[in-house]
């Protein structure tokens, strides 16, 4: 069974069932959040930024940190600000930087060309020669 993106009690990233970020790894750096909101806004220190630098990881092996760094960058980051507790938005930047770091190790299966059925261009020709007969009624009788 597959293990979606999971922030862990010690602040690690469980991205997958064998890959877990350790919270070293980890760069959280907290602001004011700024906008609307007066004092509270401007003076305390609740929006979190949590970063990941791809280059420096010892857990990810060669081939995932190609992909991260081909799909998001060198720095994978996120941020929160929705709520007034530090904790809160740290929470919410740490499960949205595990998503961002899933979804670009996430391969895609590869599309197969498929061809349209017997029965699907019959019906799309006889959609046309129905639609052409609509037009051909809009046209002024001409005069033989």
């Amino acid at each position: 069974m597959s293990v979606g993106p999971r922030v862990l009690d010690n602040g690690s990233l469980q991205i997958r069932t064998r890959l877990i970020i350790p919270a070293e790894e980890i760069d959280l750096r907290v602001t004011t959040s700024g906008g609307p909101g007066g004092q509270h806004a401007n003076r305390s220190l609740t929006r979190v930024v949590a970063s990941f630098h791809v280059g420096r990881s010892l857990v990810l092996n060669d081939f995932d940190r190609e992909l991260l760094e081909d799909r998001v960058g060198s720095v994978v980051r996120a941020s929160s600000s929705r709520f007034r507790s530090q904790g809160q938005n740290k929470s919410v930047a740490l499960e949205h930087l595990a998503e961002k770091i899933a979804d670009a190790l996430t391969l895609q299966p590869a599309r197969r060309a498929s061809k349209p059925t017997r029965a699907s261009k019959i019906r799309r020709v006889d959609e046309k020669k129905a639609r052409s007969r609509v037009k051909e009624q809009r046209r002024r009788p001409s005069e033989d």
